[in-house]
């Protein structure tokens, strides 16, 4: 059987000259072919500078930005949110068409905060604590609780793993997720959806630890795991337009 394929959001960025880009960090790419995937970019479809443009000046989603989305996202059999710096109302509708199709979805870092703002206001704050959430140098930054119940402590079997940290921003509470894992400062590390198979955002970066650490294994496995049993399971509805 095939490979199951990967969509990746792009991110959107400024160089030191000024000129913006859309980028994927090169080690999520990575990640998606050690973990048995394909990865494909979804690149954003409208003829603006998504990184300059501010949030209430986005237009909305038209029906040709829906048919080009729509057409990407359905040769996916899973959605990866990575990190970055800013996101769109793009990001969102992408997320919201990939939970219509029960596609399976990972959030890391800033995709993870996407997820805690789907379908409400707009909110995210930086960190206050003293415990280091972001760290680029380091393996391991702090450690996350894990609540037994959850699809996170079924992959990991653990209730308590250390994990990198790339943040100084911090996720909110979703009425539509649970909150599965916190930091020791109370911060929340970790929501998924539980009426879905696998809908789950972690605010680490399991992607940048799979040559050191077996917990982040776990997680891209058995993301790429659920991706082939969605893609064995909904090739033929994968063609149907939502």
């Amino acid at each position: 059987m095939k490979k199951p394929i990967i969509g990746i959001m792009m991110r959107s960025d400024e160089l030191d000259d000024n000129r913006s880009i859309q980028y994927v960090y090169d080690g999520v790419r990575r990640a998606i072919i050690r973990s048995g995937g394909e990865p494909l970019l979804l690149c954003p479809p409208k003829d603006i500078d998504y990184f300059k443009t501010r949030w209430n000046d986005f237009s909305e989603i038209n029906d040709s930005d829906f048919d080009s989305i729509s057409y990407w996202l359905n040769m996916c059999d899973g959605l990866f949110l990575p990190g970055g710096i800013k996101y769109s109302k793009y990001d969102l509708f992408v997320l919201d068409l990939a939970l219509k199709k029960n596609m399976p979805v990972l959030g890391v870092c800033l995709g993870m905060q996407i997820m805690s703002n789907y379908k409400k206001d707009f909110k995210i704050e930086k960190i206050n604590s003293n415990i280091v959430h972001c760290d680029l140098d380091k393996k391991y930054c702090h450690k996350v609780t894990i609540e037994k119940n959850s699809l996170l402590y079924k992959i990991v079997g653990k209730s308590e793993i250390n994990v990198n940290s790339y943040h100084k921003m911090q996720a909110f509470e979703n009425k539509l997720f649970d909150v599965v894992a916190k930091s020791e400062d109370g911060v929340i590390e970790s929501l998924e959806m539980r009426e879905k198979r696998f809908v789950l955002g972690v605010q680490w970066h399991p992607e940048k630890m799979i040559d050191y650490d077996e917990n982040a294994r776990k997680i891209m496995n058995y993301f790429l795991d659920e991706a082939l049993i969605y893609k064995k399971n909904n090739d033929k509805a994968k063609l149907i337009k939502i």
